[in-house]
């Protein structure tokens, strides 16, 4: 062990307890912003709602309630999943404490950059999915009804589609943030990276095209972004190891 970590000897049992509180601490920050969040729902809903009314296709789209508990279920998963999204920076600040004994006394100064960076990219992802992605989305799939068929989704399904995209673009901004880690803790370097764009350029394009739309204009909007994401990572990571090194 190098003399200048900070990291006390536990053994695998107390790592156990340890990742155990860990948890615990996640669930029940996740358990309470799932509450704030359901007390707000009716807001929340016609926020998600927002972007049907944005539509321009000719054929307007419908929402239907097929089940009996259908909105009761909508309501409490959304509720759910907007307790996580509450709960990351919690997420990250936890998972952070996790691993920071084993981390050398410059690499831990990281901490609260790392948990503020993690919680803004985050929301800058679900705000371009919500912005963007999502109406073009919309319009180009309510655009391909013709003869007379009519856009009446399941609600059920809406939100799960919004939120899918949602909970993708929101993971998909955290590149940086995994940068960042993997830089601190020695696993990333600048050249890496430099040296796997073209490879990582082909792997965004892959990804985009599952997550959006099929087409070539839809994969470009996202594919921008994660590129313009990968390049900021380089630089992340470059910035990382000199702060390190000093």
């Amino acid at each position: 062990m190098p003399e200048d970590k900070d990291h006390s000897e536990m053994n695998f049992l107390d790592h156990l307890e340890e990742l155990r509180w860990r948890i615990i601490k996640i669930i029940i920050t996740i358990f309470g912003g799932g509450l704030v969040v359901f007390w707000f729902i009716d807001i929340i809903l016609k926020i998600m709602l927002y972007p049907i009314s944005q539509v321009t296709s000719d054929s307007p789209i419908q929402l239907q309630v097929l089940s009996v508990q259908g909105m009761f279920l909508i309501k409490w998963t959304i509720a759910i999943i907007g307790g996580i999204i509450i709960a990351v920076p919690v997420i990250t600040y936890q998972c952070w404490k996790f691993i920071a004994p084993g981390l050398y006394a410059n690499e831990k100064r990281f901490a609260l950059p790392f948990t503020l960076f993690s919680f803004i990219s985050f929301s800058l992802g679900i705000l371009f999915g919500y912005f963007v992605l999502i109406p073009y989305s919309l319009n180009f799939f309510s655009g391909l009804a013709s003869g007379g068929i009519e856009n009446n989704f399941s609600i059920n399904y809406y939100f799960s589609f919004i939120v899918w995209i949602l909970l993708g673009t929101g993971l998909i901004f955290q590149l940086p943030v995994v940068s960042l880690l993997l830089s601190i803790i020695g696993l990333l370097t600048p050249s890496f990276m430099r040296h796997y764009r073209r490879h990582s350029i082909i792997g965004i394009l892959i990804l985009a095209s599952l997550i959006t739309p099929p087409d070539p204009v839809s994969m470009l909007i996202m594919a921008i972004p994660l590129v313009l994401l990968y390049e900021i990572s380089i630089g992340i990571s470059w910035i990382i190891k000199r702060q390190i090194v000093i």
